[in-house]
């Protein structure tokens, strides 16, 4: 059987060799996006969205304040397996169901219409709020090296106005097409690693003091008002949760992704594999480059990054450093935007969001879904404002992204092992310890959805305010007042066995 297309829907040929096509229509859809990207692309876009240098870093300073390095040691050497878990089981379902819906298709096979149809909302929740928390997140460290370069004092007003830039660039450039996202997630891969190593090397070699190993493994710090150690303690898990978040970008690559049952199951757990490692070494170094806590904290910069490259390095070096991990950053941000463009295109395809009609649009000279990708900023955009009276607008942004995402990650999860009779394993799977794994991501996932929903900051004011659970109540209110009159568009094809799909050995 020939792949499906129609010279309308699709004029350039598709870099397909027929066997992707032929799975993507036993999943119930036709090949209308390209499929350019190889494996070592589709495990590089996860690998810049969970990205390194942005999510360890952006969330540095609140680390420092809500637990201190001891949190951020102990908390990312504890976080990160159970990421795996839940990452392990999600890449075994996306082996069966490669479709650029993801998560709330596979909700759809295994649980039925409605936990579809909320899997989908949280996901969209957790990519908006992703792109708003990488994007203003730049604007931050952006404007730390106009301050280094320029003696520029930043206000809420002017970030916003530098975040709106940034979100206009990463919407152009997601125009271009599914080439350029090939060359440009293959290059954020090596300029991640390569920026990490270069850091991490400068950080260890060339400072003349640096803390001890009792101050990075022991050190407690609480400027969060709370009391309760136990309690700042698991504050400070949003760090690790909120930086190994957004692999699921490879199943919503999948679509665009040559052989996706493999690689797309690959580049999920091996992204967060390699960025556990890689993070952990970078986090650990920054903690023995600190030259005064409390600079670090208070500097002039604003971002303690920034400040523990400055300290430690000079003038030169730390503007140099901070530009490589801007750029870092901002490669992150474009794949961020490229995943969310790609679930509002498949959710609209399917039927799920208001105007369905306009987002689902496929450009035909480049196949990509453009209207979903401006969608995708603008609310990116809408979620920051409070950041214009907000001191903690930040952190909660952070939160939105954690608590959509790992919700969502979790329900594919659980209605695998609640419905087993309903799965067949794809070619990548976890054989006898697909259900120890998935119930360990289960309970983890529900114990960091509702810790994130709580209060970060006390005493609790509208300027400390978490408003994370006011964003997921909103969510859930337009996902409920539209089930209610537009679920009769909402159709999520069922999927059939397709002749490909057979018993593998599981390979991590």
């Amino acid at each position: 059987m020939t792949s499906i297309r129609t010279p309308r829907q699709q004029p350039n040929p598709v870099a397909d060799d027929g066997e992707d096509a032929r799975i993507l229509q036993s999943l119930g859809y036709t090949q209308q996006l390209h499929r350019r990207m190889g494996a070592f692309g589709n495990f590089s876009a996860s690998l810049s969205v969970i990205s390194i240098m942005s999510g360890t870093l952006l969330l540095f300073g609140y680390g420092l304040n809500s637990g201190g390095p001891a949190v951020i040691t102990w908390g990312w050497l504890a976080v990160g397996p159970l990421v795996l878990c839940l990452a392990a089981a999600l890449a075994e379902i996306t082996s069966r169901y490669p479709t650029s819906g993801g998560l709330y298709y596979m909700a759809r096979q295994l649980g039925g219409e409605r936990w579809s149809w909320y899997t989908g909302w949280l996901n969209l929740l957790g990519l908006l709020g992703g792109i708003a928390a990488q994007d203003y997140g730049i604007a931050t460290f952006t404007a730390a090296w106009m301050n280094l370069q320029f003696d520029y004092t930043p206000t809420p007003e002017s970030l916003l106005v530098l975040y709106a830039v940034i979100l206009a660039l990463h919407a152009v450039l997601n125009l271009f097409g599914t080439r350029l996202m090939n060359i440009l997630t293959s290059l954020s891969a090596w300029w991640h690693l390569a920026g990490a190593v270069v850091i991490i090397g400068a950080l260890a070699l060339v400072p003349s003091h640096h803390q001890s190993a009792g101050f990075v493994f022991s050190e407690f710090t609480n400027n969060t008002g709370w009391s309760a150690p136990v309690y700042v303690i698991l504050l400070g898990m949003l760090l690790p949760v909120f930086a190994l978040a957004g692999y699921d970008t490879s199943a919503h690559l999948s679509e665009e992704t040559n052989h996706a049952s493999v690689a797309a199951a690959r580049g999920i757990f091996r992204s967060v594999a390699v960025s556990w490692i890689a993070g952990g070494i970078l986090l650990t170094t920054l903690l023995f480059a600190i030259q005064d806590y409390t600079t670090t904290l208070s500097g002039p910069t604003g971002v303690p990054v920034a400040q523990i490259l400055l300290d430690a390095l000079g003038m030169a070096a730390a503007k140099a450093l901070l530009l490589v991990i801007i750029v870092a950053q901002f490669l992150c941000g474009y794949t961020v935007t490229a995943s969310a463009s790609r679930m509002i295109y498949a959710f609209s395809r399917d039927g799920a969001l208001p105007g369905s009609g306009l987002w689902k649009k496929v450009s035909r000279r480049t196949a990509i879904p453009a209207n979903a990708v401006w969608l995708a900023v603008a609310v990116a955009f809408v979620l920051a404002l409070p950041s214009l009276y907000s001191t903690t607008a930040f952190s909660a942004v952070t939160a939105i992204s954690a608590v959509g995402f790992t919700s969502a990650y979790a329900i594919p999860v659980l209605l695998r092992l609640l419905h087993r009779d309903r799965f067949t394993p794809g070619p990548w799977h976890l054989g006898r310890w697909s259900r120890p794994i998935g119930w360990v991501a289960v309970v983890w996932a529900a114990a960091v959805t509702v810790l994130f929903l709580l209060p970060q900051s006390s005493p609790v004011t509208t300027k400390t305010f978490n408003y994370t659970p006011i964003a997921v109540v909103v969510a859930f209110l337009i996902a409920a007042v539209w089930r209610r009159f537009g679920r009769d568009s909402y159709h999520v094809p069922r999927s059939s066995s397709p002749t490909e799909d057979k018993q593998f050995e599981g390979i991590i």
